[in-house]
């Protein structure tokens, strides 16, 4: 655990290091953005879900300390970056959102209804700020999704079919936007998945948007993506959902994680 810990870095460098090697106008596009990174909200968003993950809450009054993110119970620097991953309690592929109710629910007690639970979004959320905490601990280790469980190999690969698959009344897909440098909507370039080091500030959620003076989460941004799309929205937790998560983090490989970010 020792070894995971000391490399994770503060976003602004590890943001700064990948502009230093990359010629590329997507990471450079807001200056003030990249300026005001050491003062991230988001960052306060982590402070507070790390309260949250070690505080006694719920009916069974537990804390969150025996939740196995992927490398054993409790543990979670480094766990951000290797997920979605298969976990044999529960037989699926699960993304952090999706693991967090598991362990929320089986671990404190807590009912899918509870607001601790159903309330997703928004930095103020209980689940906004354990995410954005856990995360936090893989900033600057490389994205490296396990591929060595079928399941995990097949997510990864309907992630793909669903990536470029056109569809809803604009016959628009992910790849529409996604596969093409310096593209453009309006004012904001958009990052393309073929430059792993566009792709990796491009999949560096949590973050905090600017825009909406929130920290947003993987789930929301895809359904963010699915409604300007014109496509039927994505039920956070799902197969759908965390498929096309296991594609867009395999195709960052190897690219360290930006987290948690600060975006337009």
């Amino acid at each position: 655990m020792a070894s995971h810990a000391a490399q994770v870095q503060p976003p602004e460098d590890v943001l700064g290091e990948l502009i230093e090697r990359n010629s590329s106008d997507y990471l450079t596009q807001s200056e003030q953005n990249i300026m005001m990174m050491p003062d991230n909200p988001a960052l306060w968003t982590a402070d507070e879900g790390k309260d949250l993950f070690y505080e006694e809450r719920g009916p069974n009054n537990k804390s969150l300390e025996t939740c196995d993110l992927g490398k054993g119970p409790g543990v979670v620097e480094g766990v951000y970056v290797e997920l979605p991953r298969y976990f044999e309690d529960t037989g699926r592929v699960m993304d952090l959102e999706s693991r967090l109710v598991y362990c929320m629910t089986s671990i404190q007690g807590f009912s899918p209804e509870d607001p601790e639970v159903k309330t997703r979004h928004g930095s103020s959320s209980d689940m906004m700020k354990l995410q954005t905490f856990i995360a936090s601990r893989s900033s600057g280790l490389p994205w490296n999704p396990p591929m060595d469980h079928p399941l995990e190999k097949a997510m990864r690969d309907a992630g793909e079919v669903m990536f470029y698959r056109r569809a809803g009344t604009s016959d628009f897909s992910c790849a529409t936007c996604h596969t093409n440098t310096s593209k453009r909507i309006r004012a904001s370039v958009l990052p393309n998945i073929n430059e792993p080091h566009e792709w990796t500030k491009a999949i560096s959620w949590p973050a905090f948007r600017v825009g909406q003076q929130n920290v947003r989460s993987s789930t929301h941004r895809i359904r963010g993506c699915y409604w300007q799309m014109r496509q039927p929205q994505i039920i956070p937790g799902s197969d759908a959902a965390i498929a096309l998560m296991s594609y867009w983090t395999d195709a960052a490989r190897g690219q360290p994680a930006i987290l948690p970010d600060k975006k337009r």
